[in-house]
């Protein structure tokens, strides 16, 4: 920040443009996007990594990434706890999915999207690079509707009364993974019909703030927590009930977490919990999704479509690029 500039705690993101933000989720799907469909998830997610570091160090924070690519032993770039920005602003925490949807952009499939977020020092969950156990639902409901530790059956009949529909009416967005074999089965054995994806839970927890369009009602399952994490700040934007708890089932784990300051392994965090204070939310579409569409490259120009999620003011801003000056997408 510029000396002689005093800035609250509420309106500390305020100084940083959302163009800001939109230009990083922007190099990262465009990147990405010039390998859709070629089956090489890792080069995908490394050039998607690679441009949004490179954007995020000439943004004016002192920024430490809090949910990244994983941590130092595994990810050269985007660690944990890694230093982005040129220093010359606001602390900030951020968190990042490069490429959500690594699989999807790999076979051109629908859904793939690249989102980072941005809040105030220390209101974004600090975790290892780890699973959790995750339950979402839009606005509109009473607080407790849904809840993590109820069971699927309870939870989906209970949203059906809230609703006023029959359980048979609601439609669950899960995972498809093994691990949710059983959940499934719950489900179904509800009446409720399910959408099964096979990547994207950012998108899929924001899928249920608009039902109507979208198609689904609750989220339920599994998923990383980095991702938990970004679709809470945005859930937090629209409106919405979610739950999670961390997967620390080994000793190595909890130790892990218990560094990064996580003191109760067995926590149930609330949408506020994960995400606090003023936060922004960027998503870029990859490839084309029911959320956004994704990079179009044309004749001299590259099309980009944006959605910006901002807590304090809840505040949804949807941008339409068009790209000419193309050497900006290349590397430096």
């Amino acid at each position: 920040m510029s000396q002689g500039i005093t800035v609250q705690p509420g309106q500390l993101i305020e100084r940083i443009l959302t163009l800001e933000l939109v230009r990083v989720t922007e190099r990262a799907a465009v990147a990405s996007a010039r390998l859709r469909g070629r089956g090489n998830e890792k080069a995908a997610d490394q050039a998607a990594v690679d441009a949004m570091r490179r954007e995020l160090n000439k943004l004016p924070i002192d920024g430490t990434v809090v949910i990244g690519e994983g941590e130092r032993d595994e990810a050269p770039m985007l660690f944990i706890g890694e230093r982005v920005g040129n220093r010359n602003g606001p602390k900030v925490d951020i968190a990042v999915d490069p490429l959500e949807g690594t699989t999807l952009c790999a076979k051109d499939m629908p859904g793939s999207i690249a989102v980072m977020a941005m809040a105030e020092a220390g209101t974004l969950l600090a975790a290892p690079d780890v699973y959790m156990h995750k339950i979402a639902v839009g606005p509109g409901y009473s607080k407790g509707v849904v809840d993590l530790d109820a069971s699927p059956e309870e939870n989906i009949n209970s949203l059906a009364k809230a609703k006023g529909v029959k359980p048979n009416e609601l439609t669950a967005l899960v995972l498809d993974r093994p691990r949710h074999a059983d959940l499934i089965a719950a489900i179904r054995k509800t009446g409720a019909g399910i959408r099964l994806i096979s990547d994207g839970d950012v998108a899929g927890v924001i899928f249920t703030t608009k039902p109507d369009e979208t198609g689904i009602d609750i989220y339920l399952g599994i998923g990383a927590a980095p991702e938990g994490v970004l679709a809470a700040g945005a859930l937090r934007c629209i409106g919405g009930q979610m739950q999670a708890r961390l997967i620390l089932d080994t000793e190595e784990k909890r130790s892990r977490a218990l560094q990064m300051g996580v003191t109760d392994p067995n926590r149930k965090y609330d949408m506020t919990d994960l995400a606090r204070g003023d936060v922004i939310v960027a998503a870029t579409g990859v490839t084309d999704g029911a959320l956004i569409k994704g990079v179009n490259f044309g004749k001299g120009v590259i099309t980009t479509e944006t959605v910006v999620y901002r807590s304090a003011t809840g505040t949804v801003r949807r941008i339409y690029g068009e790209h000419r000056e193309l050497s900006k997408f290349h590397l430096d």
